[in-house]
């Protein structure tokens, strides 16, 4: 099995990719490189058995009425704190806050926006190449998110991303070493994820991918699957992080 890994940003230039080879209980990272472009990241999912992409895939379908009755000049109920909550976080961002006590980022009142309307032209654009696309996470890309993965598997280190934050990555990388033994993270990928958030969160979601494909990660309950379907949902590992080496 291959999985990739995709750190999207909303230019290449952060944009970080990794591909992990899974054979005989072992993880073999065999790239890992940060500055790629649309072309690249489709040529690289359209070989992969699975890919987790650390960006959302979608809007909050209460935030897409609200623009459609913006645009057409209906009556929009005044927004109360509560009413914004909701225009601002999808079902799946709300499902992870309550179950994992981590908020992620709004697609739609936060500047991670901009990369997922790249990310819709990368589904778009795998959609037209024949690979199976599903928000839900069914198709070959899965929405991850690196930091409650970490939680999951007791390796988050707070502020782990930023020019400043090496040391910390540092020891994220030996603490994922050690629970991982299995990995092959070479000393120059190692040395990538060091000086690169970007390059570790797209070795992360490599791991998503793998779980995902392993259907070892959350999935939303029948009353959650419409929202899911257009809003994304957000693939959280639910198995420990030895489990994706058996």
């Amino acid at each position: 099995m291959r999985t990739v890994g995709v750190d999207l940003a909303a230019e290449p230039r952060r944009t970080a990719v990794a591909s992990i080879a899974w054979h005989d209980g072992i993880a073999q990272v065999e790239r890992l490189v940060v500055g790629q472009t649309d072309e690249q990241i489709v040529a690289t999912l359209v070989g992969a058995d699975k890919a987790g992409i650390d960006c959302p895939l979608g809007w909050p379908e209460p935030f897409v009425e609200f623009l459609n009755a913006n645009r057409a000049g209906r009556p929009i109920p005044p927004t109360d704190l509560a009413a914004r909550r909701r225009l601002a976080y999808r079902t799946t961002d709300l499902a992870v806050v309550a179950e994992f006590g981590i908020r992620p980022l709004s697609v739609s009142a936060d500047l991670i926006g901009h990369a997922a309307m790249r990310a819709a032209g990368l589904l778009s654009t795998l959609a037209n190449a024949g690979c199976p696309v599903d928000r839900a996470g069914s198709g070959l890309v899965v929405e991850s998110y690196p930091a409650a993965a970490l939680r999951q598997w007791e390796l988050y280190r707070p502020r782990y991303k930023g020019a400043g934050s090496t040391a910390i990555r540092d020891l994220l990388i030996h603490d994922l070493l050690a629970a991982a033994p299995a990995l092959r993270l070479g000393p120059a990928d190692a040395a990538l994820c060091s000086r690169s958030d970007d390059a570790l969160d797209a070795i992360l979601c490599a791991f998503i991918a793998r779980a995902a494909a392993l259907g070892r990660v959350t999935t939303p309950g029948p009353e959650q699957a419409a929202a899911a379907a257009t809003e994304g949902w957000i693939a959280v590992p639910t198995c420990p992080l030895g489990d994706l080496f058996g």
